[in-house]
């Protein structure tokens, strides 16, 4: 089956500055990816990408079907009702699903006769993916759903996206910083860092692949790769990739995602990776 997104080589710059160069990467059909990574790693220029507001300046990014794309800001008329909102998709959109949109709404408990301006945050991001939803993509792209909402509308807003994807064999890719807010619902992992991909893959095989050590400075990590480490006093605290240490001394459990990805963002190599840099001379 072909990947629902890849990407081969992509670059994207602004003006002389890169802010994408020689990423590639692959999502299959039907998992729900979480986009993570520092600011200014380039992770909403790659979305803009996926959903073709981008021209890139290399290489390619291909999306298996139909794309839809919600802002981090969830472009939304305020003086609109909701109602008058799902009356604008359907005229912009010709896959538009309105009975399907309209009853996700009223499930939700949001009124359809409301202004847009009435609504609570979380309400308000229901109603941007219920937009996206309702023009029947094969790939869901969210550009910091969950930004500005409190634990609950959180909550609420991801387990509708998930019921969404899982009801619909639905290609999602979200981005967020709150990395707690992915790990119940995201099965694929893309790490991206100064413009390249990090990490990528499947999150169960990642966390398998990896341990947390703890244990005395000098154990030995034979028998491991080392991702970070960090070291206070006589103890070292390390996470590495491979199996069990050959050293007795060390304690090993499985990382939680987390700790996964705040291993790697510290990690030396991560150091190397090129942030903006200049477009060669």
């Amino acid at each position: 089956m072909s990947p629902a997104l890849e990407a081969t080589g992509l670059g994207v710059r602004h003006r002389r500055t890169w802010v994408l160069r020689d990423l590639s990467l692959a999502v299959p059909a039907g998992r729900v990816a979480a986009l993570v990574g520092p600011n200014g790693a380039g992770k909403t220029t790659l979305m803009h990408a996926v959903v073709g507001l981008l021209r890139p300046a290399a290489g390619s990014v291909r999306v298996t079907g139909e794309a839809a794309f919600v802002a981090q800001d969830k472009p939304l008329y305020e003086s609109f009702t909701v109602a008058e909102m799902l009356a604008f998709g359907r005229r912009m959109n010709t896959r538009w699903d309105d009975a399907a949109a309209a009853d996700r709404l009223t499930r939700l408990g949001v009124p359809l006769g409301r202004k847009v301006s009435a609504l609570s945050g979380g309400q308000q991001a229901q109603v941007a993916v219920t937009l996206a939803l309702a023009s029947r993509p094969d790939l869901l792209v969210l550009d910091e759903p969950l930004a500005n909402l409190d634990p609950l509308a959180r909550h609420d807003v991801m387990r509708s996206i998930m019921a969404e994807a899982a009801d619909r064999a639905l290609t999602v890719l979200l981005s967020s910083h709150v990395v707690s807010d992915l790990e119940d619902t995201c099965d694929w992992l893309i790490l991206l860092n100064g413009g390249r991909v990090q990490v990528s893959g499947d999150i169960e095989e990642l966390l398998e692949g990896h341990l947390v050590l703890t244990g005395p400075q000098e154990a030995s990590t034979a028998g491991t790769r080392v991702v970070a480490e960090s070291r206070t006093g006589r103890q070292a605290a390390l996470l590495v990739r491979g199996g069990p240490p050959l050293d007795p001394r060390w304690q090993a459990r499985r990382p939680g995602l987390d700790e996964l990805v705040m291993g790697y963002l510290r990690s030396p190599g991560s150091a190397a990776l090129p942030h903006l840099t200049e477009v060669d001379a």
